[in-house]
């Protein structure tokens, strides 16, 4: 096991497997010039404002999610590899996607056939990142490690914008959050329910922690868990709260009905003979009148 942690410190992207109190931070300048080139190369192509600030959240809080010690913490804990995923996922991607949305009346239609594929996708790789296999292999690959992380960041930064478009059914939009939500919580219940660890990495690295393997997949499989159905929730709300919007916007105003005037509420609706004889009245007392 000692030598498997050896072989598992020099060649995982993040460092060797820490233990408390020694946690590092993974400052690769090449990560950090890159990824500070592609954020400008967005941010150029974005109006000042409110869009440049989400993208630049956005972009920020994934780079910390690479360069700080969660990033460290994850070669040894599988719950912390899930909680720099989920950070990825549900943070950052969100706020990169809403800061490329046109302005609200300029938004074209989302056809179902796009949120199908885009759900499809961030979930055949969520799922498939998890397996036993594909995931220790990101430890011995820096290719690998990559292949994962721009996979699922990329997956779930498209479904977001498809998700938040304005033109988009929403039906349809309830639909996809609903599954991709469900999708997360069914492989976190998994995790947080096995009665064996299935991530053979990490079967020499929790101890120092105060874990057993089983119980750090436990921990990981709560916190894709729980999230992922608070995402389920939020996406149910705000598509019901839009279509609520729609409705009230649909609704004709109620029609101002017109004060009766007084001869109609003392005589009934006016006919011809109504004011015939009324008119026959009104003679007849300018006749009887006192001159």
């Amino acid at each position: 096991m000692a030598n498997f942690s050896l072989l598992l410190g020099a060649l995982a992207y993040c460092g060797s497997p820490p233990v408390p109190g020694a946690l590092t931070w993974t400052l690769d300048p090449w990560l950090v010039l890159a990824w500070g080139s592609l954020t400008a190369l967005h941010l150029s192509h974005l109006a000042a404002g409110r869009p440049r600030r989400l993208a630049l959240a956005g972009y920020g809080i994934a780079l910390l999610a690479f360069v700080s010690p969660l990033c460290n913490l994850g070669v040894a804990l599988f719950s912390a590899r899930v909680a720099q995923h989920v950070v990825l996922i549900l943070i950052a991607a969100p706020l990169i996607a809403a800061a490329t949305l046109p302005e609200r009346g300029r938004r074209a239609p989302v056809g179902v056939g796009p949120l199908v594929l885009a759900c499809g996708f961030f979930t055949a790789f969520l799922w498939a990142w998890h397996m036993p296999g594909p995931y220790d292999a990101t430890f011995f690959s820096d290719l690998v490690y990559w292949a994962m992380h721009l996979s699922l960041f990329g997956s779930a930064t498209v479904l977001w914008r498809l998700l938040m478009a304005g033109g988009v059914r929403q039906p349809a939009m309830l639909v996809t959050g609903l599954i991709a939500g469900f999708q997360m919580s069914l492989l976190g219940s998994i995790l947080a329910f096995a009665d064996r660890p299935f991530f053979a990495v990490h079967a020499a690295t929790t101890a120092p922690w105060g874990l057993t393997p089983l119980d750090d997949q436990a921990i990981g499989g709560l916190i894709m868990w729980v999230p992922a159905g608070l995402l389920s929730v939020g996406v149910a709300l705000y598509a019901l709260g839009a279509h609520l919007r729609r409705l009230e916007a649909a609704e004709p105003d109620a029609p101002v009905v017109p004060l009766a005037p007084a001869a109609y509420v003392q005589n009934g609706p006016m006919t011809v003979g109504k004011v015939s004889n009324m008119a026959t009245a009104r003679n007849s007392d300018a006749l009887i009148s006192p001159q």
